[in-house]
């Protein structure tokens, strides 16, 4: 089991990198829409060989359709526009905030999910710490600086309401299933956004560097690291799973530094500390046998 956990750190802390990449030489959402082209054309052949078609219950294809377009299409869309104005090390950090949220949104619906005093403290550290990162952003870079990160806070949000609902009302369902019924549900939006807000996405020209960026984000992001998302939840239930977010932005911003020269700023990291705390607080509680979905 821990040898597939830390490859799931690893895809999910090199994703933002390649994010960051592609939208450098191409629009937003045309990058994500092709992401989820590639991503539909391998899996969608799988779900068929496999016999994983749509599901009967309509509030099964209720819970597909809507968590798809939550997931694929507000979140990318956020994601992949806020990746123009801040670096791919702070999205990360900023996006370590999403087992918080999914604590506030899960009260209500997951009764094994309570919020503790430890709990409570992280959500505070966690809220601080974007705050902080916020505050920075606008002093420095300035509002589309600071709206892009409020961008990555949203879709992580997003993010977490969409994986609350899949473990609360879609826990039966295959993994194969979930995948292709989400990213065909969340494709279309985005191809509409994209070419409503950046012209024909097929007269976008792709340098080298985005093509290996959207082929890697489309196989080893969206299909790779959520089908072993799956499979781990099964094992090790959600809370040790969910602790990936600790480890993600730390390579993130490790990468970042690398490879784009990115640096942080003495308050964003301060930040950063503070909503990686968050995490270790929230997930403290040790994982049961009986935990749900995972949080990408």
């Amino acid at each position: 089991m821990l040898p597939a956990w830390i490859f799931v750190c690893f895809i999910w802390g090199t994703v933002w990198l390649f994010i960051k990449l592609g939208v450098t030489d191409v629009p937003p959402f045309a990058f994500a829409a092709t992401r989820l082209v590639i991503a539909l054309i391998v899996l969608a052949p799988v779900a068929l060989v496999r016999g994983h078609g749509v599901p009967r219950a309509p509030a099964d294809r209720r819970l597909i359709v809507g968590t798809g377009i939550m997931l694929f299409t507000a979140n990318y869309a956020l994601l992949f526009w806020a990746a123009q104005y801040v670096s791919s090390g702070l999205m990360a950090v900023i996006q370590a905030i999403t087992p918080a949220f999914a604590l506030v949104v899960a009260q209500p619906l997951l009764p094994d999910e309570h919020i503790t005093p430890s709990k409570l403290v992280g959500l505070i550290a966690g809220i601080t710490g974007i705050a902080v990162v916020f505050a920075n952003e606008l002093h420095v870079s300035g509002p589309l600086s600071a709206a892009a990160c409020a961008a990555v806070a949203a879709s992580a949000f997003v993010v977490a309401a969409a994986y609350v609902f899949v473990r609360a009302k879609g826990s039966h369902l295959p993994s194969t299933t979930l995948m292709t019924g989400q990213i065909a549900s969340g494709l279309p939006p985005l191809l509409i956004l994209s070419i409503f807000t950046e012209g024909n996405p097929l007269g976008v020209r792709w340098t080298g560097t985005a093509l290996v960026s959207v082929v890697y984000l489309a196989l080893a992001g969206s299909l790779l690291a959520f089908w072993l998302n799956y499979w781990l939840m099964k094992r090790i239930g959600a809370t040790r799973m969910l602790l990936t977010s600790v480890l993600e932005p730390l390579l993130a911003v490790l990468l970042g530094a690398l490879v784009l020269g990115e640096r942080l700023t003495p308050r964003v990291a301060v930040g950063g500390i503070l909503v990686l705390l968050s995490v270790v607080l929230v997930m403290k509680r040790a994982a049961g046998p009986r935990e749900g979905q995972p949080l990408p």
